[in-house]
């Protein structure tokens, strides 16, 4: 075959050999991208919200991950009844309670609260230290608490005692409650201006006036207001945890709160008179006052109220808290709430503790909500001295 014969063969082969090659680059090229179309379907995949099939030719690597970030610690504490108590005695008392309980088993330590004790365990030397029963203390109380009761019959029962008629004036001139420049001189109008809560802060003032004359010793020159602190937030707490959740008498569980916090500050000012001091120091040591008041405050709380002749069901609420395990009584669980709520809104107001923490820390109560929110806002309001409210009338 000669040339010119193979030339027109050669020109219809061409294009096919061409076309194979191309056939042949393009599946290279097609076998090279496999990985990276596979990464792209993937992705498509995972925006659509499908399924996702990992790649088994990149095996997962953990020292390729970042670091994860160092969260900081949650300010929120939750504190059960035993740590809620033993941080309040703490400020009440100025000292460190746990780390002074390694002191505990010096035989010193316990001599000198026997000894305490047994100056103090006399029921005479008792009656001694133990305040005389306001008398229309109950009948007030009841009455703010009635809400048939009218201005009148308040102003009916604060006329029989001229002490606490001039409370009462005293507290309605004060700076916290006037507003106007004309002064307060009536009975009607100073209960008007005050309300039921300047109604309360008489009332523990005229409770409280002979007991706060005591003084703090030592580091423990706060106790006496923070005690009376306690006492009037446990008041707040147990009212409407009585009331709505246990259907107990609401007036008996404030009484008894305030009735519980003053018997602290009783025991404490006997302890003072009667405790000897340790070697070395000129006053009772605070450790040794604090094994008195949480072994003996209790009981100092049931005695005051058997000396007023309180009702049996508020004797028996009493002498439950001297018991670990949880009342029996329905007012014994509402002083028990009480006690533990009002100790976590002094640790807050004297900035121990945050808000969240005070509503974390808190017992289960049986509140719906709208109470529990409403008990927890007058729970952690500022909080009014009896002692000092009322002094400034100059405005």
């Amino acid at each position: 075959m000669d040339a010119r014969s193979w030339r027109p063969r050669s020109k219809a082969v061409r294009p096919i050999v061409i076309w194979l090659l191309s056939l042949l680059l393009i599946a290279a090229c097609g076998f090279a991208a496999r990985p990276v179309l596979r990464r792209a379907f993937a992705f498509g995949a995972a925006r659509a919200g499908g399924s996702v099939e990992l790649d088994s030719q990149a095996p997962f690597d953990p020292r390729h991950m970042p670091e994860p970030p160092v969260l900081e610690a949650a300010p929120v504490q939750v504190l059960d009844a035993a740590q809620a108590f033993r941080r309040l005695r703490e400020l009440e008392l100025g000292l460190d309670v746990r780390a002074a309980e390694e002191r505990t088993d010096d035989p010193a330590h316990e001599r000198i609260v026997a000894a305490a004790l047994a100056a103090i365990g006399d029921p005479a030397a008792q009656r001694h230290y133990f305040p005389r029963r306001p008398n229309l203390l109950p009948e007030l109380i009841r009455a703010i608490n009635d809400e048939k009761a009218s201005v009148r019959q308040l102003v009916a029962i604060v006329a029989r005692d001229p002490a606490l008629v001039g409370n009462l004036l005293r507290v309605a001139n004060s700076s916290f409650y006037r507003i106007t420049p004309q002064p307060i001189e009536t009975i009607e109008r100073a209960i008007v201006v005050l309300g039921t809560d300047g109604l309360r802060s008489v009332m523990a003032a005229a409770l409280m006036q002979p007991i706060f004359q005591s003084s703090g010793a030592g580091g423990a020159v706060r106790f006496p207001e923070v005690v009376w602190e306690h006492a009037v937030r446990s008041a707040h707490a147990a009212i409407p945890y009585a009331a709505l959740v246990e259907r107990a008498n609401a007036f008996a569980a404030e009484l008894l709160c305030l009735v519980s916090g003053l018997a602290e500050i009783v025991l404490f000012r006997a302890v003072l008179e009667h405790c000897p001091p340790s070697s070395g120091q000129k006053e009772a040591e605070p450790l040794v006052i604090a094994s008195i008041l949480d072994s003996h405050a209790a009981r100092f709380a049931w005695h005051i109220g058997a000396e007023w002749r309180l009702s049996d069901e508020m004797l028996a609420a009493l002498e439950e808290q001297m018991a670990s395990s949880e009342p029996a009584t329905p007012l014994g669980r509402s002083l028990r709430f009480g006690r533990r709520a009002g100790a976590l809104a002094v640790l807050h107001a004297n900035s121990v503790i945050d808000a969240e923490s005070v509503a974390m820390s808190l017992p289960p109560s049986g509140l719906s909500p709208a109470h529990l929110e409403s008990m927890l806002k007058r729970l952690l309001r500022p909080h009014e001295d009896p002692r000092t409210i009322g002094k400034d009338s100059s405005r």
